[in-house]
């Protein structure tokens, strides 16, 4: 999780700098597959650092794009384990 997490965070601060600071790199730390709580500890990080700053919506979308991602990739491995055993 530690990894995954860090690995999110810096591929959104990348992702920040090419659009130019339109996009939060929090928004990033939240691709991880621990939903919900990696969106909304992301959102009550960035309402912490700034009042008006909103980006539960956000984060969750990104949270829920991280699930669907380790389904599908489960689902991959299942499949390719029971196609070598089966």
């Amino acid at each position: 999780f530690v990894v995954d997490t860090v690995a999110g965070l810096m591929f959104g601060k990348f992702m920040s700098f090419l659009t130019g600071g339109k996009i939060n790199p929090l928004i990033g730390a939240c691709g991880i597959s621990a939903f919900p709580m990696a969106g909304r500890l992301a959102a009550q990080v960035a309402k912490e650092e700034d009042f008006d700053n909103f980006i539960l919506m956000h984060a969750m979308g990104a949270n829920t794009a991280g699930q669907l991602g380790s389904v599908i990739a489960g689902g991959l491995l299942l499949a390719l384990t029971l196609g070598f055993l089966g």
